[in-house]
């Protein structure tokens, strides 16, 4: 199920030429432990400006839109939930604007779902964007990919990235709450 809408959701994007990357859930499948996920999270490589263009995917997929009022929506949070009809997959298009998720998409690797290349976000991505949202689900999954991944990781990068959010207000723990997990694993 969730591969099929994967694959298709890729074919489209990759059409319509916007970048993305599979983060949430999805990903800590492909880079940590297994757990139960029910949905799918996107990191889109557009800004809310292109919303026109990403309604235009969902109605190819099919995906319906589930806020009353899109374009408010996603100018108040730069997500657009939606829903896969046949399956019942929520699906959430996260709209990106940082110079970091640019670099993010870009290092995405690709794994073939139902035989077409998926841009998933790489291990290191995916602890960065879980240790941002930082909820205790988010951190068990940095567990979890550092436990998989130790051996592979750029800690180089991490470390990078970890730093610049910790001076964002209210982010100051990333840095030292990664380097606790990188330690403790």
């Amino acid at each position: 199920m969730f591969a099929s809408l994967l694959s298709e959701l890729a074919r489209v994007l990759d059409r319509s030429g916007i970048p993305y990357m599979v983060i949430g859930g999805q990903a800590v499948l492909l880079h940590g432990r297994p757990r139960l996920t029910q949905d799918i999270d996107l990191t889109l490589g557009v800004d809310a400006s292109a919303l026109k263009e990403v309604c235009r995917v969902c109605r190819e997929v099919p995906l319906q839109l589930l806020p009353e009022d899109p374009e408010e929506f996603v100018r108040e949070t730069n997500v657009l939930p939606v829903l896969s009809p046949d399956l019942k997959i929520r699906v959430d298009l996260i709209f990106s604007f940082t110079p970091y998720e640019k670099e993010a998409i870009g290092r995405s690797i690709s794994v073939s779902l139902e035989g077409y290349p998926v841009r998933f976000a790489t291990a290191e991505d995916l602890i960065l964007h879980k240790l941002f949202a930082g909820r205790v689900r988010d951190l068990e999954d940095v567990e979890s990919v550092v436990a998989r991944k130790r051996d592979e990781l750029d800690s180089v990068y991490l470390n990078h990235w970890a730093e610049e959010f910790s001076r964002l207000p209210g982010k100051e723990s990333i840095l030292p709450t990664l380097q606790r997990l990188l330690r403790s694993n």
